[in-house]
């Protein structure tokens, strides 16, 4: 998400910390550098000209020229603009007082539509509400099907008629599908094109007229850049649009339009897509955003996939194994399981401050999910036994496991000593504790 800018912003940063003292030169060439990066990131160029200019006027009036922590000084203008930028709170939802409250869901063909409205079904699901979807797309066949599909996988109600009929009536038997359920959320999924024309248009204002949301959510793909601002400019003058959603914000997308489309069309950006899980949904805070941007990492949104990845009563049961260091194979497996429900691997390191923007992208590249479900493999592949007293793996055992997991014996005896080695580290952990509280009883 945005790692070209945040290292170079990072290396920006870097660069201006060597120097200790700024001269006026120093400045203005570090704002031409930043100018250069938000560029370079698909951040429109009148919305960089004039980010830069207010960056420079604080710079000026902060008086950073010749002090010690001129650095410091201008990440914290850049990090604050950039908060300013993307919009400096948090947009709630719209609540309808007399449910189901109803969200229209519009966009270009592609864009992620019909995934990102079992994502955000997922969402509610979480936030304790009882989701609808409707499958609103009938000029694409297959749509209903997919919506039918995932909404099936998440365990949420889909209504669907026929293809071919017409969207404002399908629109208005799913609101009276969700009141006749006791639904309190109305999910409308609405056909998309391969542009914007006015047969698009006129459908969905349609749509929106027959069955009046409180949210118009417009689904944008990241990757198609600065176009963005351009659809959500038009989508915006035709239907009103109370915020958008930004698609596999997870890839290879500069993602520069994030940045830009508050500023441009004064369109908040309320979710983003990160992956292609149905889960895999975060809502946008423009305070953690500026920061990861510029390298200071999520600390915040770490801690939160903790809380909804781990059980306490697992985390407690595995803390007082690793205090006395007798872990074996299956709290091992329990360990990595909790691991991944945290989502991709590269994607919780890229939240730690300072990982994005000093760590090679070839090395965050390297990092791969199939290498924890190899070392699953390995696990599943012994006994119960096995699991339970690592002290019996002979080197026939060891073969046998290599051959259910389909790797190397040398892969299973790197596995067994990482365990011996955490083993360990415990015991030493917890010797030096107890030592610590001697010391403090003195």
């Amino acid at each position: 998400m945005l790692d070209n800018l945040t290292r170079r912003l990072g290396g920006i940063f870097a660069g201006i910390r060597k120097k200790g003292r700024l001269t006026e030169d120093d400045v203005k060439e570090v704002m031409r550098e930043i100018r250069v990066a938000l560029l370079e990131a698909d951040v429109n160029f009148q919305i960089t000209k004039d980010f830069i200019a207010r960056v420079r006027e604080k710079a000026v009036g902060e008086e950073v020229f010749g002090s010690l922590s001129a650095d410091q000084t201008i990440i914290k203008i850049v990090r604050d603009e950039l908060v300013a930028l993307l919009g400096p709170e948090e947009t709630p939802m719209n609540w309808n007082p007399a449910p189901p409250t109803v969200i229209l869901m519009c966009g270009l063909q592609g864009s992620g539509k019909t995934t990102t409205s079992a994502k955000l079904a997922i969402w509610l699901k979480k936030k304790g509400k009882k989701p609808l979807l409707a499958a609103c797309d009938l000029q694409r066949p297959a749509a209903i099907k997919q919506l039918q599909v995932l909404g099936e996988s998440i365990d949420v109600p889909v209504y669907a008629e026929e293809a071919g009929g017409n969207p404002v009536e399908v629109a208005k038997n799913a609101l009276a599908k969700a009141k006749h359920l006791f639904c309190d959320v109305l999910i409308l999924d609405t056909a998309g094109r391969l542009a914007i024309n006015e047969s698009l248009m006129n459908e969905i204002a349609a749509v929106k007229s027959a069955v009046p949301p409180q949210e118009v959510m417009l689904v944008v793909d990241s990757t198609t850049g600065q176009e963005a601002v351009n659809v959500a400019d038009a989508f915006h003058q035709k239907l009103g649009l109370t915020g958008a959603i930004f698609t596999k914000m997870d890839g290879d997308a500069r993602g520069g339009a994030v940045l830009s489309v508050r500023e441009a069309t004064g369109v908040p950006v309320r979710f983003v897509g990160v992956g292609e899980q149905t889960d895999a949904l975060e809502q946008f805070q423009a305070v953690r955003m500026a920061e990861r941007i510029i390298g200071m990492g999520d600390v915040m949104g770490i801690i939160e996939r903790a809380e909804q990845a781990f059980n306490p009563s697992d985390i407690e049961g595995l803390e007082s194994k690793m205090r006395s260091g007798k872990l074996d194979f299956t709290d091992f497996l329990n360990q990595m399981r909790m691991v991944k429900r945290m989502g991709p691997i590269k994607n919780v390191m890229k939240m730690i401050p300072g990982v994005a923007a000093q760590i090679p992208e070839e090395a965050l590249d390297s990092i791969d999910d199939r290498q924890v479900d190899r070392l699953e493999a390995m696990i599943l592949s012994m006994t119960l036994k096995e699991r339970a007293n690592p002290d019996i793996l002979n080197g026939s055992r060891r073969k046998r496991i290599a051959n259910g997991a389909g790797v190397t014996v040398t892969e299973v005896n790197k596995l067994i000593e990482q365990l011996y080695q955490m083993r360990r580290g415990m015991k030493e952990m917890a010797k030096m504790e107890k030592k610590f509280k001697k010391f403090k009883r003195r």
